[in-house]
């Protein structure tokens, strides 16, 4: 039963261990764990101050900042690796329209290299989307408004309208789609920012990040994906916050009860968060139950032993066999356009493997969407308050005074240092935020996920044939009975086909209602939870 309460984001709370276990390939210079440390340790950073300009009560410190003195380097925006999409939510017959740090892409599947491809979205004879195009009979990439087609190198291979007997036109430069270098890594697809032919095998010199959970094939790994009405920076800083659970997600969400008496009925208490090495790269940060890594730009990586005891002592057979059960939180946050970004996630674990191979993906999705829904309103409206000040500064609209707020100080910390104090769009766009939609369109799950997710679709259209079959079976039920004269038909079998009529129309109503509830539109009102 404790793997099935960690299958939703309420996992995010409920380990609680006092063993540290230090996770390879650390990316900063200096470790808190080196002798050079412990002998010279580093002076407190002031910015993890509460960033009000007015006297604190208390100020959270950056406990061991691992910078070099006078260390200016800059973190480019386009010059990383980004995931586009879950390689279990693309379909391989058809290709994929997305956007990425405001690029408009396309994802296909090119079967003649095996190999997934990234194209800008856009062919080069008059720009129209190749993501409404389709892969034809030869597995080449068509456009659909004037059938050009492209192979997997973004070489144009046919244009209809060229003459046999002319000049080969398709074999033009121009006549290229552009392509982007790609990669398969940890089951999503990644792509490199730049179509320039230096960087086409920029796989050789860098890779996407390493997380050696979705490496273990021990570990079971379901994935997940959603578009989020509102932004990166609020979206990853909303993840790194572990204080807010107990309240954005009363009711639906698991959390640590404080050990003394608890001050209200959602049991808030004070969480002891710090960050430990920091650089252009991200940061580690520790807190009670583990650690966690933010790897710029995209990933939140948390991760810890699953404590398996209440306090009491326990056998040494059973010590070991639960300090060999590891579960991890893995959070990818994709910039989309300003207002908008896009979520990942996944919750590898080495124990409870079995729950995933019986239990359809789609039914953890119910809980993982209720959660992001239950907050979704409230980040929309203050990433509008917090663009009211600019970006840049957060710290004058924010007041921080605790160390619950250790990692989110932190991200806006590297932010505002390495990378500009906001994301480069590189003039796309000028940061204004889009217009709030109505409420229902702004909660609205079939577009922002279930369309994007192989599994929920499915269940989607089975629920909805499933729907049409009920009501169809009550419908010919009254007919059968309408139908046949009365002493055809006995009164007991009168009475039991009208029963299964209303039963089956009953349950058709109740199930269009669940759809809806689960696949479309579900309000979250925090008044009344």
């Amino acid at each position: 039963m404790e793997a099935i309460k960690l299958l939703s984001l309420s996992s995010f709370n409920t380990p609680k261990t006092k063993t540290f276990h230090k996770p390879p390939n650390i990316f900063l210079p200096t470790s808190p764990f080196s002798s050079s440390y412990k002998t010279n340790p580093p002076k407190p950073c002031k910015l993890f101050t509460t960033l009000s300009e007015t006297a604190q009560p208390y100020e959270p410190q950056l406990e061991a900042e691992a910078e070099a003195e006078g260390e200016e380097e800059k973190f480019e925006w386009f010059a990383e690796w980004y995931p586009v999409m879950p390689v279990c939510d693309l379909d391989k017959r058809k290709p994929h329209a997305k956007k990425v740090l405001g690029l408009d892409v396309v994802v296909w599947w090119d079967r003649n290299e095996n190999a997934w491809r990234v194209f800008d979205d856009s062919c080069p004879h008059r720009l129209a989307p190749l993501s409404e195009g389709r892969i034809d009979q030869w597995g080449r990439l068509q456009c659909v408004y004037h059938g050009w087609c492209f192979n997997g190198s973004g070489d144009c291979k046919f244009i209809p309208q060229a003459p046999p007997d002319g000049p080969p036109v398709n074999t033009f430069k121009k006549a290229c789609a552009a392509v982007y270098p790609s990669t398969v890594h940890h089951d999503i697809v990644w792509f490199w920012p730049n179509t320039d032919p230096q960087y086409k095998d920029i796989i050789m010199t860098k890779k996407p990040p390493y997380l050696p959970e979705l490496d273990d094939p021990s570990y079971t790994k379901l994935m997940g994906n959603r578009d989020i009405p509102y932004g990166y920076e609020v979206l990853i800083e909303n993840l790194m916050d572990p204080s807010h659970v107990p309240y954005a997600h009363y009711g639906i969400m698991q959390t640590r009860q404080p050990k003394a008496e608890k001050k209200d009925r959602e049991g808030g208490r004070p969480i002891e968060l710090s960050v430990k090495q920091y650089d252009k790269n991200g940061f580690i940060g520790k807190q009670e139950w583990g650690s966690s890594k933010f790897i710029a730009p995209c990933i939140f990586y948390a991760y810890s032993d699953l404590d398996q005891g209440n306090g009491s002592a326990q056998p040494a057979e059973a010590k070991k066999q639960s300090e060999q059960r590891r579960m991890a939180l893995i959070f990818i946050c994709v910039p989309v356009s300003p207002g908008n970004s896009r979520l990942i996630w996944t919750f590898p674990r080495n124990f409870g493997v079995w729950i995933d191979k019986i239990v359809p993906r789609w039914m953890f999705h119910i809980g993982q969407n209720l959660i992001l829904d239950s907050d979704l309103y409230l980040l929309h409206v203050e990433e509008r308050k917090i663009m009211d000040f600019g970006s840049a500064n957060w710290q004058k609209a924010c007041f921080v005074p605790t160390k619950a707020d250790a990692f989110v100080v932190g991200f806006r910390r590297w932010l505002n240092k390495y990378a500009g104090g906001q994301i480069d769009w590189r003039g796309k766009f000028d940061g204004t935020l889009p217009p709030t939609p109505p409420r229902e369109q702004l909660l609205d799950r079939y577009w922002s996920h279930v369309v994007n997710c192989s599994s929920c679709n499915a269940a989607h259209k089975s629920l909805n044939a499933l729907e049409v079959i009920l009501q169809v079976i009550s419908i010919v039920s009254i007919g059968i009975v309408a139908a046949t004269k009365q002493n055809m038909m006995s009164a007991a079998v009168r009475t039991t086909v009208v029963s299964l009529a209303v039963v089956c129309f009953a349950a058709s109503k109740w199930l269009a209602h669940f759809i809806y509830k689960i696949f479309h539109y579900h309000d979250y009102n925090h008044a009344l939870r």
